[in-house]
């Protein structure tokens, strides 16, 4: 499989990222609002960020830390295991961020620096890495939000010079009454660079989540991704599985997940 399908196929996650982070929004907040310190722990049936199954299909343990200033100020860092049928070499995804977040009337507004790390994760002969940075922006007005992720970094998920590719993610999360919210989300990815336009991407999420007393959180949701070209179709990293055959997923088809949350 031609090295750029091979490097792709991974997170943009966390805030941006992490199905389970999504799902616990509500949650998380009214813990902020309690405490500048909070802690979470998600383990999920399988872990998908903007479309892509990153654990090939196999259930993910998660968790993070986050420390919210009264100003507005932010710091954070959360890790998800993956598949090293995914992404090369691999077992854990780590990201660490922080940001600024503050709200006029009923418009709220964000600005966040994101940095992915992949430890121990390279792809090929010349171990690339797949190590990448990005900065959020995002506007939310009451239940509706937008935001868009520009990659800073020179490189983009171990694709070389590929500085600026960009995701747009909308949405909107409607509260339901009983401790019930309804998750949607719909997602457009851009891979800067000359020839790289092949692997656009959008995706599509709809979710519920239900929070409980004692900070659970309980979610499921349905998600798909379709790729501007095929090259989706048939990833493989080339590792033969238990019978030798290659292991051959589509990362992007549709699937549903379900994820249970602690917060602290």
């Amino acid at each position: 499989m031609h090295q750029f399908a091979k490097q792709f196929m991974t997170p943009l996650c966390l805030s941006l990222c992490g199905f389970a982070a999504q799902a616990q929004d509500a949650a998380d907040k009214a813990a902020e609002a309690a405490a500048p310190l909070t802690a979470n722990v998600s383990v999920v049936s399988q872990y998908i960020s903007r479309g892509f199954r990153q654990s090939w299909g196999k259930p993910a343990l998660q968790g993070g830390v986050d420390y919210a200033h009264p100003s507005g100020f932010s710091l954070g860092t959360w890790l998800s295991t993956v598949s090293d049928r995914y992404l090369e070499n691999a077992t854990v995804e780590w990201d660490v961020y922080g940001g600024y977040a503050g709200t006029l009337d009923n418009v709220g507004y964000n600005a966040t620096l994101y940095y992915y790390k992949y430890p121990g994760a390279a792809y090929g002969p010349t171990a690339i890495k797949y190590d990448y940075g990005e900065l959020s922006a995002g506007l939310s007005y009451k239940i509706l939000y937008a935001k868009y992720n520009y990659t800073v970094s020179k490189d983009f998920f171990g694709i070389q010079g590929a500085r600026g590719t960009g995701y747009l993610d909308i949405g909107a999360n409607v509260d339901l009454g009983a401790g019930y919210t309804l998750n949607l989300h719909a997602g457009n990815g851009r891979v800067a660079g000359a020839g790289n336009a092949i692997w656009n991407w959008r995706d599509v999420k709809v979710g519920v989540a239900k929070v409980f007393d004692g900070g659970w959180t309980v979610a499921a949701a349905y998600t798909k991704a379709k790729g501007a070209s095929n090259a989706y179709d048939a990833y493989t990293l080339g590792i033969p599985n238990a019978s030798g055959a290659l292991d051959i997923s589509n990362p992007a088809a549709a699937t549903v997940v379900f994820s249970l949350t602690k917060t602290f």
